[in-house]
């Protein structure tokens, strides 16, 4: 959860906190109603859990495109820079059952050279993406191992089709 809440910072309608100063590690979630009756954000860094909330206390539209990235989250985020000098955050530690896995952030696959890369956390047992990213170019050697395993992997395909007509 702290991962796929920190990637709504990083790269999701949260990423505004970053554009507002905040350095630190955190995670949230932003929030609007239909109508934009309220908009809301939700995050925590490792100290402490913020909450924000703009709306009206009888139910009416905050005004024009009046999402929960526009409204709320500037204020979390001047709320957060300021009570991280009194409750100082630290990096998100993954518990010890999860290893790290670093992804292309376009595809989610394997990276090749020349990939955006991120990191998504895995337990033993989850299925690790083992697949080249095809987006990216990738260094020679990489290309050629994607052709061979591509070239397999529809050999193999067709001839279990063959076999079960």
């Amino acid at each position: 959860m702290v991962s796929m809440l920190s990637d709504v910072v990083d790269r999701g309608t949260g990423s505004g906190v970053r554009a507002q100063g905040v350095r630190f590690a955190v995670g949230g979630k932003t929030g609007t109603t239909n109508e934009f009756k309220d908009a809301w954000f939700v995050g925590f860094s490792s100290s402490i859990v913020v909450g924000v909330w703009v709306g009206f206390d009888q139910p009416k539209t905050i005004g024009r495109e009046a999402f929960g990235s526009r409204y709320a989250l500037p204020i979390w985020s001047d709320f957060m820079r300021r009570a991280a000098r009194l409750r100082v955050p630290r990096a998100f530690e993954p518990p010890e059952t999860l290893h790290d896995e670093p992804l292309c952030r376009v595809s989610y696959l394997k990276p090749v050279e020349g990939c955006p890369v991120y990191t998504e956390y895995f337990k033993d047992g989850d299925a690790v993406p083992s697949r080249l990213c095809p987006v990216h170019q990738g260094t020679v050697k990489q290309r050629v191992e994607r052709a061979v395993k591509g070239f397999f992997s529809g050999l193999t395909q067709r001839v279990l089709r063959n076999i079960f007509k």
